[in-house]
């Protein structure tokens, strides 16, 4: 098979779709964000790459805090509408109903079916059109009605990504193996 060079790209795919949350002089402000992942288990942190001009990086940088709320795939338009505007020039606190947690500052998405509040631990910038943004995970918050057997449930919550250079959302599919087992299976030839 032949490969075609792409140059540098952020090309991990799919893009888990988020809202992240802050409050901004007060109020809540939410952004609709791609560039974000886990990146370790004890303490759990998440990273995400965004640029420092945007109204809830102002507020993560204000108060040491942020949420992550994952949408379903019902609230596409609004997580649509969330990304296109910046807070700046339309209120956006208005959008959702919104609770919050032990850090008082990190609003949360009651609508969407997972939230993760966060504290900031270090902000990096490179150089480049985004920075880096670290957060420890201080609680998890997850809908009863998106959960089975005590676990969050990705089928139930139904939530959806994103591909970058085609602009599109896609919703998850079904199940297709198990991890840290169906690798037994596996017969080296």
């Amino acid at each position: 098979m032949e490969k075609i060079t792409l140059g540098s790209k952020p090309m991990i795919y799919p893009m888990p779709v988020t809202l992240v949350g802050a409050d901004v002089a007060g109020k809540p402000n939410f952004m609709t964000i791609a560039f974000i992942g886990i990146v370790n288990m004890n303490p759990a942190m998440v990273a995400m790459g965004a640029n420092p001009s945007h109204l809830t990086c102002k507020g993560i940088a204000e108060n040491g805090t942020f949420s992550v709320n994952l949408p379903s795939a019902k609230m596409l338009e609004v997580t649509d509408y969330v990304g296109l505007y910046s807070g700046e020039k339309k209120d956006k606190s208005g959008l959702f109903k919104v609770f919050r947690g032990m850090t008082k500052t990190a609003p949360m998405i009651e609508e969407c079916p997972l939230n993760l509040e966060c504290t900031l631990i270090q902000k990096l910038s490179f150089g480049g059109t985004d920075d880096i943004y670290i957060g420890e995970i201080v609680q998890t918050f997850c809908g009863e009605e998106f959960m089975t057997s005590g676990k969050p449930d990705v089928e139930k919550m139904g939530t959806f990504v994103f591909t970058m250079n085609d602009n599109r959302y896609f919703s998850l599919g079904k199940a297709i193996g198990k991890a840290w087992s169906d690798g037994k299976k596996y017969k080296i030839k």
